[in-house]
């Protein structure tokens, strides 16, 4: 699609390559993004599933961790996956010693909700402001959001309640990786954020 915003994919660990195909697959520019000028240049951020105290880690080391939390205060749109919504969570239950988040989602997540024996498993979740059809939803090591603030949507629960996608404002964060299934609602609806924030920053810098 022509005009669409360049938007970045956080590319310090985990699976970036499928989410900058899958954003590719939408017509979207896609930075892989692991320096400050990088995050700099785009419109939207990405932050993939992988280990989220290693990319917390990693993006101290690259100075990455500031001015992703000052572009979250800025109003930059943001989607994260498993690791990626632990990280965009305010607090991180049963994180490793002196693990931090950018922070941003009013939310609490437990990291390994499911356990470790339970490396993965698949399901259909019904998303309503996604419509039709359910979304076939992948949960590899996956966290859960146990407390959601007054301002986060709900955007999809498992058959027992428990919450595995929120969204708060431009912030986006998914409990599992659409990602692997090739489900692109998820991203199409980031992409709009972004498209939105690339707008506004225009016309504040004309």
């Amino acid at each position: 699609m022509a005009g669409n915003p360049q938007v970045g994919v956080l590319a310090l660990q985990g699976d970036v390559r499928e989410h900058a195909a899958l954003l590719e697959g939408l017509g979207a520019d896609v930075v892989l993004v692991r320096r400050p000028e990088e995050l700099d240049a785009v419109a939207g951020l990405v932050i993939p599933g992988g280990e989220s105290s290693v990319i917390d880690k990693l993006s101290r080391l690259f100075g990455m961790q500031e001015p992703i939390r000052a572009a979250i205060t800025a109003g930059m749109p943001m989607y994260g996956t498993c690791a990626g919504l632990i990280l965009l969570a305010d607090t991180v239950l049963d994180g490793i010693d002196g693990q931090e988040s950018f922070g941003g989602l009013d939310v609490a997540v437990r990291r390994n909700a499911f356990g470790r024996q339970t490396e993965s498993f698949e399901t259909e979740l019904d998303v309503p402001v996604l419509g039709a059809p359910s979304v076939h939803a992948t949960f590899i090591r996956a966290p859960v959001v146990e407390r959601v603030g007054a301002g986060v949507e709900v955007l999809a629960s498992l058959p027992d309640g428990t919450v595995v996608a929120v969204q708060q404002g431009s912030l986006l964060g998914t409990s599992f990786h659409p990602e692997v299934d090739g489900e692109t609602r998820f991203h199409e609806r980031f992409l709009g954020l972004a498209e939105s924030f690339a707008r506004t920053r225009r016309s504040t810098h004309v």
